[in-house]
């Protein structure tokens, strides 16, 4: 088996080649109007930088569970914020953190209880942070998907209304069938696993030296908590839009239910 240093090695011409397709992402969100050139390049800038930080404070927390457990901490005010800029541009608003931590606190917690989860930082950081990504993704696919449709069909939430919906239950009939594709990405991730891609968690193994079949086990789990995950994010997000829990405040539109229950 080949070392892990061949695979991908950290040399200037790495550095380079990276910088380099960087360009590429910027040039062609300017030139096909995405309009997300400058982001692009503020990810890739924030992505090095957070990169370098993240990989030193981590060295000096592995070993130490009560730091670790303050990092976990700050991934989920992190996460929680990002939900709440990209969902209802306020990131003071907490109702996108719900989600979030409603669908992997639980799952963290019963991992840890089963003894699946060591309590060593080297372990509970990246698993946490798998979950807690893949619970902020879910949130604001399922957040903005769900505000679009009530903000661009609030004509047939009058109407249902009319018909004796109640708020929540008009806003849902509108907003779940769009809302609820924001499961589809982690569905088409977990169905193509070893035909499309091989996950991080999968080849980290097998370059650890670890089995086929244990690397093969160890992402399966992954992938099943992550599903697991990310449909309770989706569902919880979308009751929170229907019950009005969540709005855009930049343009003060969107459904916010009367009764708010």
């Amino acid at each position: 088996m080949e070392n892990a240093t061949t695979l991908l090695p950290v040399t200037p011409t790495l550095g380079i080649v990276t910088v380099l397709l960087l360009v590429v992402a910027m040039a062609v969100a300017g030139v096909a109007r995405l309009g997300h050139g400058r982001a692009v390049v503020v990810a890739g800038l924030r992505a090095t930088a957070q990169l370098l930080a993240v990989s030193f404070v981590i060295t000096h927390v592995v070993d130490r569970l009560g730091f670790a457990g303050l990092f976990v901490v700050m991934m989920y005010t992190v996460a929680a914020l990002t939900a709440a800029g990209r969902v209802t541009a306020n990131r003071r608003l907490f109702w996108p953190a719900v989600p979030i931590v409603t669908a992997t606190a639980p799952t963290l917690v019963l991992l840890w209880a089963t003894g699946l989860l060591p309590a060593e930082g080297i372990v509970l950081i990246p698993i946490a942070g798998i979950l807690i990504g893949g619970a902020m993704t879910a949130t604001v696919l399922a957040g903005r998907r769900a505000l679009e449709e009530l903000a661009q069909r609030h004509g047939e939430v009058e109407a249902a209304l009319t018909l004796g919906f109640s708020d929540r239950d008009a806003a849902m009939e509108i907003c779940r069938p769009t809302a609820a594709g924001a499961l589809i990405p982690a569905l088409d991730q977990t169905r193509t696993v070893g035909l499309v891609t091989l996950p991080g968690a999968f080849v980290g193994m097998l370059l650890g030296g670890a089995t086929p079949l244990q690397a093969g086990a160890v992402q399966l789990f992954v992938l099943v908590a992550l599903l697991q995950v990310q449909a309770v994010a989706v569902a919880l997000t979308i009751e929170l839009a229907a019950r009005g829990r969540l709005a855009r405040t930049q343009s003060g539109q969107g459904h916010k239910g009367g009764s708010g229950t």
